[in-house]
């Protein structure tokens, strides 16, 4: 089983970094406050050898994760603390009134903790169900609800994870659980979708809470806590990605099922973007630990990854207004959709070449453990100048950017009180 276990971070100073080696600074337990939400873990197992660790990560402060772990036979309601962030902390980067909005907007939307202990309740009563048939089966929430990213309206994407050396068929599990989750009284409406990978989709009964299930599609769980540790290495990183898919939804760009982006591609270019300013905001985190984002770790240590990575400290300043304007102009003038990869990864833009996973793509965004383009659902050259259109409304040269640049309104771009009143009333 998986238990809630403490998530508290340090707060982020600003001092000097470079961009190919990370600075870090050992904090004091005293200065750390909770700002995630709690991480999802499997029962201990034993830890696998670690390559010699690195003396200065070896130094940095631990006691901001609970190492305690509660029975695997015990199933305790779970305590969920705050998850929201401080706005006296948030505020260092609202300097101007387009960077208080996005702060208000982000405080305003994200995923409470209530949502959350609502989506691991229904996960703990449906993985207790299915182990019923499939006895070795663990049942991990995935995506938005546990990377930090998600809002109040996110519905929750569920992997469940089936060892042992016999291959089970997608669907065919799928369509068992089908059968059994329609004698489940507490889910309804259940839909399975055979897509390239295939999901039972569900609802939790008299809500709207939506599920998506998936049989062992394990890089969901490895991206998950991969982002996971993106979006709490710096404060400014959860609002930043808030906005853009935000501003993404409004302007219809926001939807892989109608050949646009998909919310994790959008994702991965914000992270990008911000690992490649001159003074950067993020480093690449597979390059700096590599021994706790192994793409062939067992799956079982992947949610360890996130609470063996110490604060990041960069030296970048900016306000989130400031981030927010230069990432709309990075890929409206910058970005070299036709020659460029982009690649969290490595932290840079990869060049094009001419292999079958790039070719004759219009948008080119590699995933960080099996480096395939996630954003290939963007194949339609309609769909394509409909993206690139949204980011050209607001370039330098035109009069939305001027105006967004001046005014710091982030009205300019998107309806912020209709977002508000819409996220509030959703749950």
């Amino acid at each position: 089983m998986f238990f809630f276990n403490h998530y508290v971070s340090s707060r982020r100073q600003n001092v000097d970094y470079s961009p190919h080696v990370v600075k870090r600074q050992r904090l004091d337990s005293s200065s750390q406050q909770l700002i995630g939400p709690p991480l999802i873990r499997a029962p201990p197992l034993p830890r696998p050898p670690r390559p010699r660790p690195d003396p200065v990560v070896a130094g940095s402060s631990r006691s901001n994760f609970d190492s305690s772990y509660p029975s695997p036979r015990s199933h305790p309601h779970p305590k969920v603390p705050a998850v929201t962030e401080r706005s006296n902390s948030l505020q260092t980067y609202a300097k101007d009134k387009l960077s208080g909005q996005m702060v208000e907007l982000f405080e305003e939307c994200q995923q409470q903790s209530s949502d959350l202990d609502r989506k691991e309740t229904c996960r703990t009563r449906l993985q207790q169900d299915i182990q019923q048939v499939y006895a070795v089966a663990r049942l991990y929430l995935t995506g938005s609800s546990m990377n930090g990213l998600g809002c109040r309206s996110s519905d929750a994407d569920l992997c469940l994870v089936i060892k042992g050396n016999k291959r089970h068929d997608p669907i065919h599990v799928l369509s068992v659980l089908q059968r059994l989750f329609k004698s489940l009284s507490y889910v309804e409406r259940t839909q399975l979708i055979r897509a390239k990978v295939p999901i039972l989709r569900f609802r939790e009964k008299g809500s709207d809470l939506e599920f998506d299930l998936n049989i062992n599609n394990t890089v969901g769980i490895r991206n998950t806590f991969l982002l996971r540790s993106y979006a709490y290495a710096d404060l400014r990183i959860r609002p930043m990605i808030l906005v853009v898919k935000k501003w993404a939804r409004h302007n219809q760009i926001n939807d892989a099922s109608k050949g646009t982006l998909s919310s994790y591609t959008l994702v991965l270019m914000v992270l990008h973007y911000l690992q490649t300013l001159n003074e950067p905001v993020l480093p690449s985190l597979q390059r700096d630990y590599p021994e706790w984002f192994n793409p062939f770790m067992d799956i079982d240590m992947v949610p360890e990854g996130p609470k063996h990575v110490p604060p990041y400290i960069s030296r970048n300043q900016s306000s989130l207004g400031e981030l927010l304007l230069g990432f709309l102009k990075y890929y409206a003038t910058h970005f070299r959709w036709d020659k460029q990869v982009i690649s969290v990864r490595e932290a840079r833009a990869l060049p094009k070449n001419n292999s079958q996973e790039w070719r004759n793509k219009y948008i080119c965004v590699e995933e960080p453990f099996e480096r395939n383009n996630v954003a290939r659902a963007v194949h339609e050259k309609i769909k394509f100048d409909a993206i690139k259109a949204q980011f050209a409304e607001v370039q330098a040269t035109s009069v939305g950017y001027r105006i967004l640049q001046q005014r710091k309104d982030l009205n300019s771009i998107l309806p912020v009180r209709a977002i508000i009143t819409k996220e509030s009333s959703g749950r």
